[in-house]
């Protein structure tokens, strides 16, 4: 089964990723964000894609992540692997931490997030229960453990618009709800992945302290500061988990 990995902010390449090609695929539903990036490492086959585009020019809310799902689902892709910087809600996760979620809360609005729209086909309802492949969730946790790698193992994933940042008010309202961590890039990702039949899970970069939650505001600098050390992390995370998979 052909893995793939989607870089999210911070991750707009794969270091360890020997290229062998780069592949435009075009889809019904448009261009993905990019050149599918084929490669090998860890001694295994893997796919890249870099949901911002090249230049991180794409915001959260104009990714076309049914493009982007459905050409991994062309390109023979069977398992993902998501890479996605957030903001840490609750007071225990520290910056530069990595969180495995297996829950996801959804707050987007009007974007494209299903294949069973009207324009290809009827409607069809698929079980969204639990949203991560919880026996990939099993391999990447327990790659981590076993190589003395510190991780949170759940979390609940709050997806909201973006580009802005939240307000401290809508971020003790995700807190309520039950949310630990907040993204812009969760959703609908997993839930495409989902209607393809592919596996699918998240290895969630906390690069800051969410609104509201520090005393301070949000700075994008301190976040790509940050966000280095975190990647670095989960590169060598990647690099272990790819060929046990």
């Amino acid at each position: 089964m052909l893995t793939a990995i989607i870089g999210g902010s911070g991750l707009e390449r794969l270091e360890g990723l020997t290229i062998t090609r780069r592949e435009i695929v075009r889809t019904e539903y448009g261009e993905p964000s990019g050149p599918l990036t084929f490669g090998q490492m860890s001694g295994r086959e893997v796919v890249f894609l870099n949901r911002h585009g090249p230049g991180h020019t794409i915001p959260p809310h104009r990714v076309n992540y049914r493009a982007n799902l459905k050409a991994m689902k062309h390109a023979g892709v069977g398992r993902i692997i998501a890479i996605n910087a957030v903001g840490g809600i609750t007071a225990d996760l520290e910056a530069i931490g990595l969180v495995i979620p297996d829950q996801i809360i959804d707050y987007t609005y009007s974007r494209m997030h299903t294949f069973y729209g009207s324009e290809h086909g009827p409607v069809k309802h698929v079980d969204f229960t639990y949203p991560y492949t919880e026996s990939l969730r099993r391999k990447i946790i327990n790659t981590a453990l076993q190589n003395g790698m510190n991780i949170t193992a759940s979390g609940t994933y709050a997806a909201t618009q973006g580009p802005r940042f939240e307000t401290a008010a809508e971020i003790d309202r995700m807190e309520r709800d039950g949310a630990t961590i907040v993204g812009m890039t969760g959703m609908p990702e997993a839930i495409l992945a989902r209607e393809l039949g592919l596996d699918y899970a998240m290895i969630a970069v906390v690069s800051n302290a969410a609104a509201g939650r520090s005393g301070d505001e949000i700075s994008v600098e301190e976040i790509m500061s940050k966000l280095q050390m975190g990647m670095d992390k989960t590169r060598a995370l990647i690099e272990l988990v790819i060929p046990r998979l």
